[in-house]
């Protein structure tokens, strides 16, 4: 090479790192930053069209000022009867807290309940208090906790809150952190390395800097949402992307700078050419399949479309610049102290040789065996109940309104402090409210009145009528309450009635998300399926490798049925997770086999099918492998969020893609290519290929 081109060769990694610098720097501050721009309120995310949020609009219509209650429970100290004096001190102490920082007008006397055990009072707060919000709810604590022989709870939407805010709190650096630290951990485990495993750290850290900055922008100006939740997988979705994409580059130049007796420029160029295709091909079926998020009629699902798209973009730019410009300026050093040389194929990976021998010579029975196990997994699937995750279960911890929402629904109604809400035409308001006290499950129906009136409150026309029903609001009891209900008030002539409240928002919310299940998974498998057929140029081949994704996913499903039962003790799982889960493990589960396949194609143009398949699984079985065993970590990273959501998503993509890493893509797959044989390309030209 000429000097002036060899000048500009070493120049050009430069300026690009140059560049990375300047951008980490700069914009990495913003991944501790979308918390700022972030929003928990989960009335935000809920269906669109749904008859719960037409309720929901309609309530502004009744409100004098929007709250944001926090309900406040008594019970007797060791149990049994509260004091007769309790309830006077109780209601004394609620009324003291009129005029106190964030406080809205004068709360509610203490109520008690049937059994004499209990007392319950409602304090209604300001909802813009932010941070301010803890401050009030010890105010308050401290207040109700002054009446003698009682102990006093906090629970309600005001309490929740504050317990979510608990769960997110130092969510940009813990997960951040324990997701970094178990990467690097596993790179210098597998690699034995040290600038390399750094090298892929930093330039997964420069991506998700980069990509916290473009959201930040994005939903600072309204036109993305986030929340905790997508915040966190944001985090790891982006650094768990980066690092796969990374290995896999690092990797196909390590195989070339060894070839080329440590010729770094051209070994590049190689290493590029070979790679860029399969990861840009693999990050397009995450990109897209995330994308298709956005036909969801929930809020949250579309919000994590173009923001996990966004990531992976950005997941992508840094591994095929960032990488490549350090792994050109370091050359051999950056594998230090591992010695690169050529090596006769499979020499430096007798593990892989070895399967590929076994799927060689018996390729009927591997795949025979691996298509039972994950059949019998599968056949657990459907026990998975994803009908949403009940109140005591949405935090893997204690949290303390959790506790007090037990408390609450042992001595009040089940739907105390969350009643169903009917919006219904004044001319039939009367009707309306027979029939509602008629359903069976419903406890109560009254009036919504005006401020210091026993008379029903009238906005446009409307009334407002809050149901309270026998069963917790949470239960599929209520559930099957709310749909009574609506039958019932429906069917009332001239009554044009409308049923929400949380226990319709939990309902219509499940009711979505079995219909956005039902048109997005098509969509996705199409979308993924249009990939495949362009980058192996084949039909056939495309078709299996979705069939055993989709059947991995199906397997993975029946093992989480039984864990989340019979491990974790959960009794439900939330309505998003499925979807979630499809959508990542089949698009991430596509990746490998991406990497496997192209690989096998290009071995397959020169050596022929069953000796390309076996050079592909021996070249690229370690470090898919160990790509599999990073994302999967990174992933479970998602367990130290105490929220049963984010527990479930983490489960189920860690052993998802472990599964997809060491059966699907190691033995499945490459057997059944070796049994088809060269007709796996069908129609391509390369099932002529002897």
């Amino acid at each position: 090479m000429p000097s002036s081109l060899r000048w500009v060769s070493r120049l050009l990694p430069l300026l690009v790192l140059v560049a990375w610098l300047v951008i980490g720097g700069g914009l990495g501050p913003y991944a501790g930053r979308l918390g700022d721009v972030a929003t928990n309120d989960q009335s935000a995310f809920l269906p669109r069209t749904a008859e719960s949020t037409l309720v929901l609009r309609e309530q502004e219509a009744f409100r004098q000022e929007e709250t944001l209650p926090a309900l406040v429970v008594w019970t007797a100290e060791g149990g049994g009867r509260v004091p007769p004096s309790a309830q006077a001190a109780a209601t004394r102490a609620l009324t003291a807290l009129k005029g106190a920082h964030g406080v809205v007008g004068a709360p509610t006397p203490a109520f008690p309940s049937e059994d004499g055990e209990a007392l319950r009072g409602i304090v209604q707060l300001r909802p813009d208090l932010g941070d301010e919000l803890p401050a009030t709810l010890d105010e308050i604590e401290a207040a109700v906790s002054a009446v003698q022989g009682t102990e006093a709870w906090l629970a309600g939407p005001a309490a929740t809150q504050e317990d979510l805010r608990d769960a997110f709190a130092g969510i940009d650096g813990l997960l951040l952190v324990v997701a970094l630290v178990t990467v690097l951990v596993i790179l210098l485990l597998v690699y034995r390395s040290v600038l390399l495993p750094l090298l892929i750290i930093v330039g997964a850290v420069f991506a998700l800097g980069l990509a916290c900055a473009v959201v930040y922008v994005l939903a600072d100006h309204d036109l993305v949402r986030v929340d905790g939740q997508v915040q966190g997988i944001l985090s790891i979705l982006v650094i768990g992307a980066a690092t796969d994409y990374a290995l896999l580059l690092a990797a196909r130049y390590r195989e070339e700078l060894g070839a080329r007796d440590g010729d770094r420029v051209p070994a590049m160029r190689a290493a590029l050419r070979q790679s860029v295709g399969p990861v840009t091909a693999s990050a397009a079926t995450v990109a897209l399949g995330l994308l298709a998020l956005l036909l969801s009629d929930l809020t949250n699902n579309r919000a994590l479309g173009p923001v996990g798209a966004i990531g992976i973009a950005c997941a992508v730019l840094s591994a095929v610049t960032f990488l490549p410009a350090a792994l050109v300026l370091l050359g051999r050093a950056a594998y230090w102290p591992a010695r690169l040389k050529a090596t006769a194929d499979g020499e430096a990976h007798p593990v892989w040789r070895k399967v590929a021998s076994l799927v060689d010579r018996a390729p009927r029975k591997v795949w025979a065996v691996a298509l039972a196990a994950l059949l019998l997994c599968a056949a657990f699937s459907p026990a998975l109940a994803s009908k949403g995750v009940p109140l005591d279960e949405i935090f893997v911890n204690d949290a303390p309104s959790v506790a007090a929402q037990a408390r609450l629904g042992e001595h009040f109604p089940g739907g105390a402090g969350n009643p169903a809400v009917v919006i219904a035409d004044e001319a039939a308001a009367q009707e309306v409210r027979t029939a509602a006290q008629e359903v069976d499950g419903v406890d109560s129906a009254t009036f919504f009145a005006a401020p210091g009136t026993a008379r029903p409150l009238v906005a446009d026309r409307r009334v407002r009528i809050d149901v309270t029903l026998e069963d917790a609001a949470d239960s599929d009891a209520a559930k099957d309450t709310v749909a009574r209900l609506r039958a019932t008030v429906h069917a009332v002539p001239g009554g044009d009635a409308l049923v929400g409240g949380y226990t319709a928002q939990q309902y219509d919310t499940r009711v979505t998300a079995e219909r956005d299940r039902a048109l997005i998974v098509p969509v996705v498998l199409a979308i993924i399926l249009v990939i495949l057929v362009g980058l192996l140029r084949s039909l056939l081949l495309p078709v299996l490798l979705v069939a055993t994704v989709g059947l991995n996913f199906l397997a993975t499903l029946g093992v989480s049925a039984l864990v989340f039962e019979h491990v974790f003790g959960f009794t439900g799982t939330d309505s998003a997770v499925p979807l979630y889960g499809f959508v990542f493990l089949v698009a991430l589960g596509v990746d490998y086999n991406i990497f496997l396949m192209s690989r096998v194609r290009e071995e397959t143009t020169v050596h022929g099918t069953r000796e390309g398949m076996r050079r592909g699984l021996v070249a690229t079985g370690g470090v898919i492998t160990s790509a599999g065993v990073v994302l999967a970590a990174t992933f479970a990273a998602l367990g130290v969020i105490p929220l049963a959501f984010l527990v479930q998503i983490a489960f189920i993509v860690a052993f998802g893609v472990l599964l997809d890493t060491l059966v699907v893509r190691s033995l499945l797959v490459p057997a059944l290519v070796r049994d088809i044989g060269p007709a796996v390309w069908w129609p391509g030209s390369l099932r002529h290929r002897p």
